[in-house]
């Protein structure tokens, strides 16, 4: 896995952001089987891109054509819906979780 999002301390050393995306069973094959899995970024964006990096197929099941999150893919950081944040723009804090939920629909 390659380093991405590095924030300089104070001291000067260099710290790599990590955070922790649950991935839905329908999805996991992308993940090689993995319910979750470590990626690096700071918003959810870089998230989402450093996952689709690392397991390619993750950007076709939850971005539309024009580069939204798609209706039927709901994005959590922590317990809330990042449509109700910043979308896209939402900070992702270190060690965070962000969890991918496909809407269930049905009669």
């Amino acid at each position: 896995m390659q380093l991405r999002a590095r924030i300089p301390d104070p001291l000067g050393s260099v710290s790599i952001m990590s955070v922790t995306v649950r991935i839905p069973t329908t999805m996991r094959p992308l993940s090689g089987g993995n319910s979750t899995v470590k990626v690096e970024g700071t918003k959810l964006a870089e998230v989402l891109a450093n996952l689709n990096t690392d397991f390619p197929g993750f950007d076709d099941r939850l971005f539309d054509e024009t580069g939204a999150l798609r209706k039927f893919v709901n994005v959590f950081v922590a317990d809330d819906d990042v449509r109700y944040l910043d979308g896209l723009d939402t900070v992702v804090p270190d060690g965070e979780t962000v969890s991918i939920i496909p809407a269930v629909a049905g009669g």
